[in-house]
């Protein structure tokens, strides 16, 4: 399991999640975050600091935004 960063972080790209976490798996992409699924150690960190609460685990995800992790996955594919 994994944290996914959702809708609210759209065109906000705060950048607290990516000071906080511990193992370096967020990464800004070019419309919002996004964090590496193979990487994420599910701590948690990065949930308690983003300021439009846009991070949520993978479990939690609301219906149709399951393409957020979709889309994590697609984007580090990429690197």
């Amino acid at each position: 399991m994994a944290f996914v960063i959702t809708s609210p972080c759209q065109s906000e790209k705060a950048g607290e999640c990516v000071e906080v976490c511990p193992v370096d798996c967020i990464e800004e992409g070019k419309d919002q975050f996004y964090i590496d699924p193979d990487v994420c150690i599910n701590c948690g960190a990065c949930v308690s600091v983003c300021p439009v609460e846009a991070i949520v685990e993978d479990f939690e995800l609301m219906p149709g935004e399951d393409r957020y992790l979709q889309e994590a996955e697609e984007f580090f594919k990429k690197k």
